[in-house]
This record gives C-alpha cells, sequence and structure tokens, in this order.
C-alpha cells in the first residue's frame, strides 16, 4: 500500500523517542464509516515494526470537502520508541 506523502514521517527511523503523525480519515461515499482506515492500521504498524509504541491519539473533524463529499477526520497519533 503506498501513503500519501502527509502520512509519512521523516522523523521516524532517526532514533528519536517520539514521533508525531498525522493520519486523514475519509467517510464513504455512500454509507458510514471510515473510506481509509486500513491506511492508519498500516501507519501503525509500520511504527511498531520500527520499534515505536503509539502512545496518544487525537482526532479532529475537518468538515466536508467537494462534492457530495464525506466529513474528513484528521488523526494524530504520537508514537514512542520502546527502549
Amino acid at each position: 500500500m503506498q501513503l500519501d506523502a502527509s502520512s509519512l514521517s521523516t522523523a521516524s527511523g532517526n532514533a528519536l523517542n517520539y514521533v508525531v503523525l498525522q493520519v486523514t480519515l475519509k467517510e464513504k461515499f455512500l454509507g458510514t464509516g471510515s473510506g481509509n482506515l486500513t491506511e492508519l492500521e498500516h501507519v501503525i504498524n509500520a511504527q511498531a515494526s520500527q520499534g515505536y509504541r503509539l502512545h496518544t491519539i487525537s482526532t479532529t473533524n475537518g468538515g466536508s470537502k467537494g462534492f457530495m463529499g464525506g466529513d474528513r477526520i484528521q488523526a494524530t497519533m504520537v508514537f514512542e520508541k520502546i527502549l
């Protein structure tokens, strides 16, 4: 799976104690729920494979975008290096 550049961090893997990443969750065109939860899962697992664990996650509602576009939720995650 290829991630949007905004989901990636150059800090990860540079021996820092904390890494902060953001993922934008987009509501499905039809129905309810997020259309890209697999991207969120991939980001979390990628950090875990580099020795980080999810420390904190927060979300904010970004509102609707475009024609018949669903809500956008910005998930900000703080990962802590497992020492």
